[in-house]
C-alpha cells in the first residue's frame, strides 16, 4: 500500500513538473492591429511586432469579427506582383480562440499583400491587407551572422585535430 502511494505520489509529481514548462509560453502579445473587410466578415490581423522586418519571427493573429466557429479560411501572400502558395488558416497554437502564424517570419523586405478568402455561413468572401511595408533585416547581412557562429565550430574542429594527434603519437 505504501509503494501504491509513493507511486502515485510520484506521478503526480512527475505531472505537474512536465505541465509547468507548458504553462510558461508567454501569451501572443498584439501591439499592432488592421482591419480589413473580407465579404461580409470584419477581420481583425494582429502583429506581435511592429513595424515588420524582414527575417524577423513574430505572431501574426487573425480574428473575425463573431469568431472563427463555423467559418474557414485560407491565406495567400504577395510580394510586389509575386504570388506564394495559398494556405489555410488555423487556430494560432497559443490564442486558440483565432487563426493565427506562430513565430513566422515574411523572408524579403518590400511591399506585400496578405489577401484573405473566408467561407462561413453569411457566405463566401474575400479581402486584402494592401501596402504592408517590410523593412529591411535587423542586424548584420546573414552570410556574416552564419560566418560568425560558425567559429566556435572550426575550434571544436580544431580541438578534436590536436587531440587525434596528440593521443595517436603517444599510441604509436
Amino acid at each position: 500500500m505504501r509503494r501504491t502511494l509513493l507511486g502515485l505520489a510520484g506521478t503526480v509529481a512527475l505531472l505537474f513538473g512536465l505541465a509547468a514548462p507548458a504553462l510558461a509560453f508567454e501569451p501572443v502579445n498584439v501591439v499592432h492591429t488592421e482591419k480589413v473587410q473580407a465579404g461580409p466578415y470584419d477581420l481583425t490581423i494582429g502583429f506581435s511586432t511592429w513595424p515588420v522586418k524582414a527575417m524577423q519571427s513574430l505572431d501574426f493573429t487573425f480574428a473575425p469579427e463573431n469568431g472563427i466557429e463555423g467559418k474557414k479560411g485560407t491565406l495567400t501572400l504577395f510580394r510586389e506582383g509575386v504570388e506564394a502558395d495559398d494556405s489555410p488558416l488555423a487556430r494560432h497554437p497559443r490564442k486558440r480562440e483565432v487563426w493565427g502564424l506562430d513565430i513566422f517570419a515574411l523572408p524579403e523586405q518590400g511591399t506585400w499583400t496578405m489577401k484573405f478568402d473566408v467561407e462561413g455561413p453569411a457566405g463566401a468572401g474575400s479581402g486584402e491587407l494592401k501596402s504592408l511595408q517590410v523593412m529591411e533585416q535587423p542586424g548584420p547581412p546573414m552570410g556574416l551572422s552564419w560566418a560568425i557562429s560558425t567559429i566556435p565550430l572550426f575550434g571544436l574542429i580544431a580541438l578534436i585535430v590536436v587531440a587525434w594527434r596528440r593521443t595517436r603519437a603517444t599510441v604509436d
